[in-house]
């Protein structure tokens, strides 16, 4: 029986990744149907600009391809594995920018068209999200990032991020305090001076 003729749900992404090295291109077509939407959606929220998360999305998941050969399915989760290194390749990418151009670029977000006025609230509160996060220190960014928008629980960050739970908890902690900071002298212009 192939992997197609099974449920991909209950395919394992290791076995997956394994049976891809063996030369099921099945198993690849499942496995990117997956993991490609978290990583497109991770790079996006990390760099502001789709086709640059478009970009770091195949780039990502080119190299999973490449070390797919060598996956040993016990030792860690392939998804980890993939946002670590989404996460490494997106701030390779803000680096750069940051060298040549500066952070005043960042794309508006894709809408869904409720209301011109909703979409652009919904702009600048994502533009001051995205400011604010690059106002802190790179790790504290990527720990609040990873537990807050991509809803990750502390012990899968620890090991994307190859930290302890602890460092986590304290990165995150001091990150969302910054945030606080950053944006607090925002609340009505970003429409939430109703908000406690």
């Amino acid at each position: 029986m192939t992997l197609a003729a099974l449920q991909d749900t209950e395919i394992p992404d290791g076995a997956l990744l394994v049976a891809y090295a063996n030369g099921d291109r099945d198993a690849a077509r499942i496995l990117a149907g997956r993991l490609a939407p978290r990583t497109l959606a991770q790079a996006y929220r990390m760099l502001g600009d789709q086709a640059e998360a478009e970009d770091v999305t195949q780039e990502a998941l080119i190299r999973l391809w490449r070390i797919a050969p060598e996956w040993r399915q016990d030792e860690a989760q392939v998804s980890t594995w993939l946002y670590r290194v989404t996460s490494n390749l997106c701030t390779d990418r803000l680096r750069r920018r940051k060298r040549s151009v500066g952070i005043d670029t960042i794309a508006e977000p894709e809408s869904g068209a409720p209301s011109v006025a909703e979409e652009m609230q919904d702009r600048a509160r994502h533009k001051a999200l995205q400011e604010a996060l690059s106002e802190l220190p790179e790790r504290q960014a990527q720990a609040v990032a990873l537990r807050h928008l991509d809803g990750l629980g502390n012990p899968e960050i620890a090991e994307i991020m190859d930290i302890s739970v602890e460092a986590v908890e304290s990165l995150t902690a001091r990150g969302k305090r910054a945030l606080a900071a950053l944006l607090a002298g925002r609340k009505a212009e970003l429409g939430y001076e109703n908000d406690h």
